[in-house]
């Protein structure tokens, strides 16, 4: 079954995503997959909704009592509704093949990296120096998946490259995200991720993004885009000063300004469109200042990624609720149109979070299709 095609337009289908992304959604059956716990956007299902990719809360116990309902039906196969009426077709995916395979020393694909419908993601150092401190994001939960036995401390380049090429020749992954916790030393861990993205990238030839905080020297950049890395992400979470330094400490000492000197010299780096962000809605931000320091990074050659609180189980925001759909909406309808009018939109982003899309409406609000070279991949077929 082919997941590109759609019935609605991508504009059409942003209010929907919203809804779903900050309300959650039911499921009438079983999720066989899942993302749970980890360093971003976690305890996740995902799917495409008239062919767009989405992951949406529904194990979260807010998302139990969400007026939406992911549904079979006798049509599409699955179906999203709200009080019996039926909104959008959906597909689920299958599981990965991949999956079932695991390294000469006996380790499992599956906890070496995941695959996100069709982007592979690895956090490559499952550990933080912020963890467990003062310092520790409050949003994040990266520790939690390694403490659960569902992933290892430190992926090796060899390994990661054995899984992407996996993942590539079975389940038409199109792209490899890497991303780090946070290690001592000025690179931050940015040159163990180039390393890593090397090894994929001579394996398979996919493009690579390397997700880091602003290292101390900027040569650094230089370095990952010889080693093979295509894009990178370096993620404020918050434009509020505020908001920043009691979310993120350490990021907060980094400061906004300091973000935006990171990004101006990587786009010299990887050019326009090729640096993001992720900008997290619902903790306490200025909407205002949000929306402009967004136009401030478009304007910069930055695609800022614009998502949802998502609440991850053992974080330190864990009993937090996801913001007003409503809230995220405005914010997508004013970011969006910046992000066309610069050439920026997700669809021209090689590789990464921004890319893939699935866990913001961002490219639904930009109202283009979004990724029409996309592959088809395997989905789950009802029985």
């Amino acid at each position: 079954m082919d997941t590109s095609g759609s019935t609605r337009s991508s504009a059409g289908l942003g209010p929907l995503i919203a809804e779903v992304q900050s309300l959650g959604l039911r499921v009438e059956a079983p999720m066989e997959e899942g993302r749970r716990g980890g360093a971003g956007p976690a305890d996740a299902g995902m799917i495409w909704i008239e062919g767009t990719p989405v992951t949406f809360p529904h194990v979260s116990g807010f998302a139990s009592s969400s007026p939406y309902l992911l549904r079979r039906d006798q049509r599409d196969g699955w179906g999203v509704y709200r009080d019996d009426r039926r909104l959008a077709s959906a597909t689920l995916p299958a599981r990965p093949r991949f999956y079932d395979r695991q390294t000469a020393d006996g380790t499992p694909y599956w906890k070496i990296a995941l695959l996100h419908l069709d982007s592979l993601a690895s956090t490559v150092i499952q550990t933080c120096i912020y963890w467990g401190n003062a310092d520790q994001c409050q949003f994040c939960a990266i520790e939690t998946s390694l403490e659960g036995g569902r992933t290892i401390p430190v992926k090796k380049p060899e390994q990661l490259a054995e899984v992407a090429l996996a993942a590539k020749e079975l389940d038409g992954a199109v792209d490899v995200t890497l991303t780090t916790g946070t290690t001592r030393g000025p690179d931050k861990g940015a040159l163990y991720l180039g390393r890593c993205a090397l090894a994929v990238k001579e394996a398979t030839g996919l493009p690579v993004q390397a997700q880091f905080e602003p290292p101390d020297d900027y040569s650094v950049f230089e370095a990952l885009r010889d080693l093979g890395v295509d894009t990178v992400g370096m993620h404020v979470e918050s434009f509020d000063q505020r908001v920043l330094d009691q979310v993120a400490p350490a990021k907060g000492r980094t400061g906004v300004e300091g973000y935006f000197r990171a990004w101006e010299r990587a786009v010299e780096v990887f050019g326009r469109g090729q640096v993001s962000t992720y900008v997290i809605l619902g903790m306490g931000e200025d909407p205002e200042l949000t929306v402009e320091c967004c136009k401030r990074a478009v304007d910069l050659g930055v695609y800022p990624f614009v998502v949802p609180l998502r609440p991850s189980a053992g974080s330190l925001l864990e009993s937090m609720l996801p913001p007003d759909p409503g809230y995220v909406q405005s914010v997508y309808r004013r970011v969006a149109p910046q992000v066309l009018l610069s050439g920026l939109e997700s669809a021209r982003v090689k590789a990464g979070c921004a890319r893939c899309n699935a866990c913001s409406a961002m490219s639904a609000f930009e109202g283009r299709p979004h990724g029409t070279n996309r592959r088809t991949l395997p989905v789950l077929q009802l029985r």
